[in-house]
């Protein structure tokens, strides 16, 4: 995952990382461009304004399997997919995809951006990534 931010005067910063393992919710991509915006931010204290953010995700798959894991205590271990975590994570994840299917793009959304709060991150709920758990049935949910 890779993430620019540009600055109102122009100036940008770019960060990027690889992942040990695959992830599979999309709480997970916003927390890991979460942690790399915050980065950015960490190493630019001056820079008050933003005036572009650009997020970028490469490999995706749409057909994975999930290997389960022991429970290790490793450090990602709540963004691994065969993970307790992880499966619970991809699970609410799939709820929210039929949900959307069967009621619509904005029957599920972020509550912040519901009740009007101000938070960083993010700013809408068309800005999630769409369709996570198409692979399970060929892309329908029943």
């Amino acid at each position: 995952m890779t993430v620019r931010v540009r600055f109102a005067n122009l100036n940008s910063a770019t960060r990027s990382v690889t992942l040990d393992a695959p992830i599979c919710a999309t709480v997970i991509l916003a927390e890991i461009a979460e942690d790399l915006v915050r980065a950015v931010l960490a190493d630019h204290p001056d820079e008050k304004t933003i005036s572009l953010l650009a997020i970028s995700v490469s490999h995706l798959e749409e057909h994975w399997d999930v290997q389960l894991e022991l429970p290790l205590g490793l450090k990602d271990e709540a963004r691994r997919p065969g993970t307790k975590k992880g499966m619970a994570r991809w699970a609410a994840d799939c709820a929210v995809d039929r949900i959307r299917d069967r009621f619509g793009w904005d029957a599920v959304g972020y509550g912040s951006v519901a009740l009007e709060i101000s938070v960083p991150f993010p700013t809408s709920s068309a800005s999630s990534p769409k369709r996570t758990c198409d692979h399970l049935s060929g892309g329908k949910h029943a």
